[in-house]
């Protein structure tokens, strides 16, 4: 029997269906099998055969076969926004801009620049001048990506992209908030790759993301909450396969004296409220300069005025995908307002399940839930600072560290490189997301992993370092031997000790 809701029970069955929910409408999108471990084991065994075969394929056919998977996603993109739009409750603009573009985007940067970072190159082999030394790039095998359903296609699609453009099948494990779209992406590769199960999705809730973790895959990628990525992290570390986490933030803006503060205040307010606050990058926390602090508030208040969730034409943007997480915002803006905050914008009025219209706060308590946890919803808090060194120091006192924002006209780059985080943008938010050639990913409690541009492609594959002589040396010339003479030695010591003092 079906689960009326997309929310896990206690204990989340391991067989039988599930369905997907609009959750601003509970309209069913469409009901899908929970697969079990026996089921996962059999996907990956099949994915084990497959990845031989893409693999073999070779750089050029790859390329051909994901340009055109990236052509058939921009040919569907209306379709494809619109699933996402209903499954998530995200305006299709949001839907169109993030998840359908900026998955294209990346999937067509991973198809192109594949060989050219992968390929083997040489290496200088140091003293030994007579080797050649090369660094090869190898696939993993079968990769796990386990995604989220804040972001159901491009976020999992910044694994999934890369996975494949390096020589890697994929077994993919959607939120169960959003299987429809992981199972229309699986369907929707295969029509380009009908030959072999390349790319396979499984659908569950969370013992299926277990039994995927578990089930012999050589690499798992996730994007979720702290707590989960531990589970999986000890796991992987149990089985020493590499893994690749981003685990939310607690994003900052800092606005600085010289700050264009249109610039800011439209920058900031999209970042805070855009799909809902549901952003692992959204920023949460604005720190304004002391000098231009009541204007900034003042236009704030101005602009968010006018903003209202909603699901039809004319919301800024959706509803609370989850009911769980509506009742967490409701309680860290509770306490933070019993405890002193100023509201703003917004107040209990604001809170309409499973809607949340802007919510904006000054002076929150520093030990305050708002302040110190993910809140993952449409609240901003703005606190005045003195000066740019205690907006960084505020900024950086937070065991997260994902991304940040700096708005300043002469001194972003310098606040920028002093801010610990993974990713930071100078007077604009979030833009380095679309950014195919960055690297995206974060430290602390927002995980270690990285995914895009060179060093994500890397992270989907192993390398080999191999070694070989250009020509023989007489055996008394072979210094790593039983045979080398004692001139030679002693020559080697000499050549040592001038090159390396």
């Amino acid at each position: 029997m079906a689960e009326q809701s997309a929310t896990p029970p206690t204990s989340p069955p391991t067989t039988g269906t599930f369905d997907s929910l609009n959750p601003a409408t509970n309209e069913v999108i469409g009901t899908y099998p929970v697969h079990g471990p026996e089921e996962i084991h059999a996907v990956v065994d099949r994915a084990r055969i497959a990845q031989q075969w893409w693999w073999d394929l070779g750089w050029r056919e790859r390329r051909k076969r994901l340009l055109a998977w990236r052509s058939q996603l921009r040919q569907s993109m209306d379709e494809l926004a619109d699933l996402v739009h209903r499954e998530t409750g995200k305006p299709m603009w949001d839907a169109e801009s993030v998840d359908v573009m900026g998955t294209v985007i990346h999937l067509d940067w991973a198809a192109k620049n594949a060989e050219r970072v992968l390929s083997p190159r040489s290496v200088p082999p140091g003293i030994l001048v007579h080797l050649r030394a090369e660094v090869s790039y190898e696939p993993h095998g079968v990769v796990g990506v386990i995604g989220p359903w804040n972001y159901p296609l491009f976020t999992p699609m910044g694994s999934i992209s890369y996975a494949l453009a390096a020589g890697n099948a994929v077994v993919f494990k959607p939120s169960e908030f959003t299987p429809a779209t992981g199972v229309w992406l699986a369907e929707s590769f295969a029509k380009v790759v009908p030959e072999q199960p390349v790319l396979q999705t499984v659908t569950g809730y969370g013992p299926t993301g277990q039994a995927l973790v578990e089930s012999g895959v050589d690499k798992i990628s996730f994007t979720g909450s702290a707590k989960v990525a531990r589970i999986i992290g000890s796991i992987c570390g149990e089985r020493l396969i590499p893994y690749s986490p981003e685990a939310g933030g607690k994003d900052a803006v800092i606005v600085d004296y010289d700050a264009d503060l249109e610039r800011a205040v439209r920058g900031s307010l999209w970042g805070a409220l855009m799909n809902s606050g549901q952003s692992c990058a959204g920023v949460e926390r604005v720190f304004v300069h002391k000098d231009v602090y009541a204007e900034f508030v003042e236009r704030i208040v101005e602009a968010a005025q006018g903003l209202r969730a909603g699901f039809g034409e004319g919301a800024a943007y959706g509803p609370i995908t989850r009911p769980v997480q509506f009742d967490l915002i409701k309680q860290h803006f509770d306490e933070a307002v019993a405890n002193g905050a100023t509201i703003r914008v917004g107040g209990e009025e604001s809170f309409r399940r499973p809607f949340i219209d802007p919510v904006v706060l000054t002076n929150a308590p520093e030990d305050s839930m708002i302040m110190e946890e993910e809140t993952f919803g449409p609240l901003m808090v703005i606190e005045r600072v003195r000066d740019r060194d205690e907006a960084i120091d505020e900024s950086n006192a937070h065991d997260y560290g994902l991304g940040a924002a700096v708005y300043s006209r002469r001194h972003g780059m310098d606040i920028a490189r002093r801010l610990r985080a993974g990713m930071v943008s100078v007077n604009a938010v979030l833009v380095q997301g679309v950014v195919p050639s960055l690297p995206w990913g974060g430290m602390g409690h927002s995980g270690y992993g990285r995914i895009h541009g060179e060093e994500g492609m890397r992270s989907f594959a192993r390398s080999k370092s191999i070694v070989n002589p250009l020509f023989g040396l007489p055996a008394a010339f072979d210094v790593y031997s039983f045979h080398a003479g004692d001139t030679v030695k002693s020559a080697f010591r000499w050549v040592t000790k001038r090159l390396y003092g």
